[in-house]
């Protein structure tokens, strides 16, 4: 009789989705998700759920195959020797192979007030709290919006097309990632819609307070809401289970996102950091390290070498409210081209990339081993960085001594 493999992944987003589908194709593996929520939540829609043109969830009936088993639970500690995890209700569930998917949430801000006084939007459940104090605050209270990356943008663009008074305050440049021909259309269709956007040194936030912001040049600007989406931190669990990170909290892996401390934990998505050289936090970057996860597990349930790392990405896409949008194309190493699709194509561009991700996931659970995006190679780029990490490493500690 064939020996059978239990697998369990950590965390039923983009990354664990994937992997848990994958995982599937072969025989003789059973697999258990473990989530906090009964839902899928598709987070790059968290500004249309604050918005009020979206729900951003999916029954996981749609996007998970069958045969998975789905605990809803929260899991507290992983114990790598005993090979089990504890949850949260109590009890422990035990694995052959883990795979660490938890994924990532809001940072500390580290401002004074920020934490009493502004509403992140990482997570479901802060856009669940967010939701109904935007609908209790008048239609002209003012809304300032802190980060300018992909979520502070499609936030403040959602806010104002709906008639809210939003100012956006960038902390440094609006968009860095992309280029300045994408940062003038976006500078262009933000203005459209009414919204101020405060950017440069100067606008970094000092301290928040119940109605108001401080910047650091000194001004004070009135705020009803105040929405805070700058910067992203991992949970805790991998350092509170004793296992390597790196600075963030992200598991540390090898190439082929197998832990440095236990080849029977593999790491996914924004909680994963290869070789301490981590991938951009993103769900382009999520669905294909899944898929890279399952594959090394499956590769050494057959007792075979897992294939390492090379990803590609293709750019960055945005939405601008429901009517506008941009997708900034990038080089396949991540670093922003003069291209880029704006306008309505670039709304119709960003809602088909919404239902094509959904789709993969759906598809893989259909068939599991169809997803192919994550071998398509990224190019000798990250080679190189690890390369010129490598060198740099025995100089510094040449340096050190």
């Amino acid at each position: 009789m064939a020996e059978n493999t239990d697998v369990v992944v950590i965390g039923g987003g983009y990354a664990g989705v994937m992997a848990a589908n994958r995982l599937t194709q072969r025989d003789g593996v059973t697999v258990t998700l473990i989530n906090p929520r009964p839902t899928f939540v598709e987070r790059i829609r968290l500004h249309q759920l604050v918005g009020g043109s979206h729900d951003a969830v999916v029954n996981y009936r749609d996007v998970l195959a069958e045969g998975i088993r789905l605990v809803v639970d929260t899991v507290t500690r992983i114990n790598a020797c005993e090979r089990s995890v504890t949850l949260a209700t109590g009890g422990t569930v035990g694995y052959d192979y883990l795979i660490y998917a938890v994924g990532s949430g809001s940072a500390d801000p580290g401002v004074p007030g920020a934490a009493e006084f502004a509403y992140p939007l990482a997570t479901f459940e802060e856009a669940g709290r967010l939701r109904p104090v935007l609908d209790a605050a008048p239609a002209t209270a003012a809304v300032t919006v802190v980060g300018a990356g992909p979520t502070g943008i499609e936030t403040a663009a959602e806010l104002a097309e709906s008639g809210r008074a939003v100012t956006l305050v960038c902390g440094g440049v609006l968009g860095p990632y992309l280029h300045p021909r994408g940062r003038r259309s976006v500078a262009k269709r933000l203005a459209e819609l009414g919204v101020t956007v405060l950017d440069g040194p100067g606008a970094l936030v000092k301290a928040v307070a119940r109605d108001a912001v401080q910047l650091r040049d000194g001004r004070k600007l009135p705020s009803k809401v105040t929405v805070w989406t700058a910067g992203f931190g991992v949970p805790d669990l991998a350092v509170r289970s004793g296992l390597s990170t790196d600075a963030l909290g992200r598991l540390l892996t090898d190439e082929t996102l197998t832990s440095v401390d236990d080849a029977r934990i593999v790491a996914a998505g924004d909680s994963a950091a290869p070789s301490d050289l981590p991938l951009r936090m993103s769900c382009q970057a999520a669905m294909p390290l899944g898929a890279r996860a399952a594959d090394t597990v499956l590769s050494r349930i057959a007792g075979e070498q897992p294939s390492t790392l090379n990803q590609v990405f293709r750019g960055q896409c945005i939405s601008l409210g429901r009517r506008a949008g941009i997708f900034q194309f990038a080089h396949r190493y991540d670093v922003a081209l003069w291209f880029h699709i704006d306008g309505r194509p670039g709304a119709k561009l960003k809602e088909f990339v919404c239902k094509v991700i959904v789709k993969h996931l759906a598809d893989e659970a259909g068939k599991p081993g169809s997803y192919s995006l994550h071998r398509v190679s990224g190019g000798a780029k990250r080679q190189q960085l690890l390369q010129a990490e490598r060198s740099e490493a025995p100089a510094t500690a040449e340096r050190a001594a």
